[in-house]
């Protein structure tokens, strides 16, 4: 195991770009993915151990806040956890903190990814992906250099009350809204979805693309598909696509990144 250790959920890459960045600064880490069950759960060895993970619904995503309860980290560790999200942290750092104390936290805005619920472009600050991008990398480098030096945060995130109630009922929202996932005629079945999918929610029959009910909303296939084949329903047809340019598939879909 690395001195340094980072669990990362991403769904369209952002916030693995972001965990990315931070391990390149900080030397000898592993990132270890969260999109499915993480592949290692007993971090008592590392020195410092951090969490970067978007907002869903108000909340934490996929199965994140299961997996957490699963997870050791030694007490003499030092902390970390950065939630990136199109505007409001919601109550995911709440959440975090409640299970594994933090001694550092910050929240991160960057593009939308719901395609579903608004155009990429719905971020605070208002700014294009390139800008975003930039901004994030910045972010990135203060952070790292933040925890390095072992900084810690005066205050404890907030409850955020109001997301409680939100993401409450995310989990329904986010498959009910899965059951609309289509592939058009443009699709050339490459198969990427599917393995890019955390919950194995995608199969192929014939020549036909099969969405299941048990779709997170981590919106990887639609914003993935080279074809732009795949849209939630009518409302994303029209919809530019995005996902962090900095992230492939290969590396969404790894248990462990690792940097020396």
């Amino acid at each position: 195991m690395k001195e340094n250790v980072i669990f990362c959920y991403s769904g369209t890459g952002n916030c693995l770009d972001m965990a990315k960045n931070i391990a390149k600064s900080l030397g000898n880490t592993d990132i270890i993915m969260m999109r499915k069950y993480p592949a290692i759960t007993d971090v008592r060895e590392a020195k410092r151990v951090g969490f970067i993970f978007p907002c869903y619904g108000g909340g934490l995503p996929g199965h994140v806040e299961r997996y957490l309860h699963d997870i050791k980290v030694s007490p003499d560790s030092y902390t970390f956890a950065i939630q990136q999200c199109s505007a409001y942290a919601g109550e995911g750092l709440y959440k975090l903190n409640e299970l594994i104390p933090l001694d550092y936290w910050k929240k991160v805005t960057h593009q939308c990814t719901a395609i579903w619920l608004f155009p990429h472009t719905m971020m605070m600050p208002p700014m294009g992906a390139e800008a975003a991008q930039a901004r994030s990398e910045h972010f990135a480098e203060k952070i790292a250099n933040e925890v390095k030096a072992e900084i810690k945060t005066k205050r404890k995130p907030s409850k955020a009350v109001a997301n409680k109630v939100e993401h409450a009922k995310w989990t329904e929202m986010a498959r009910s809204i899965g059951m609309t996932l289509k592939a058009n005629d443009n699709c050339v079945m490459c198969g990427q979805c599917a393995k890019l999918c955390p919950t194995g929610n995608i199969r192929y029959q014939g020549k036909a693309v099969i969405f299941g009910d048990k779709c997170i909303s981590c919106c990887g296939c639609v914003n993935y598909c080279p074809q732009e084949a795949i849209n939630f329903g009518k409302i994303t047809e029209k919809r530019e696509r995005y996902h962090n340019v900095n992230v492939t598939v290969d590396e969404l879909t790894q248990d462990i990144i690792s940097f020396e």
